[in-house]
């Protein structure tokens, strides 16, 4: 389970459109807004967008099941991601893992996984 983490983008506005519109199907949404910084979550467990020049990063977020992870890709694709492996069992990692995987606008990769048979 992630607490929080941050990341920096090139882009804050860009970032923060990006991510309230591809996490919304996991019920995660915008907490705080700063200037150069934005948290999306809930108090004690966000993920948070700072202005600055992006280092790449892999984050995976939680989806209470299969279809969250179904919304996540088509809305991360509908919000301007690139595909980086569309929904589907991972069995790789294990029996269970259902996951997808888009490029955020930095080049991030953001994945939603369920780790739950369907």
């Amino acid at each position: 389970m992630i607490d929080h983490i941050g990341i920096g983008v090139t882009d804050i506005a860009k970032a923060q459109d990006f991510y309230a519109k591809a996490l919304k199907p996991l019920g995660i949404g915008v907490i705080m807004e700063f200037p150069e910084a934005v948290g999306l979550g809930e108090p004690g467990k966000a993920f948070w967008l700072g202005q600055d020049k992006a280092s790449l990063a892999h984050i995976a977020f939680a989806a209470k099941d299969r279809a969250a992870v179904d919304a996540f890709y088509k809305a991360a694709m509908a919000a301007g991601g690139k595909d980086n492996g569309g929904p589907g069992l991972r069995p790789q990692y294990h029996a269970n893992y259902y996951g997808a995987f888009v490029l955020d606008p930095d080049g991030h990769n953001i994945e939603a996984v369920c780790h739950t048979p369907e």
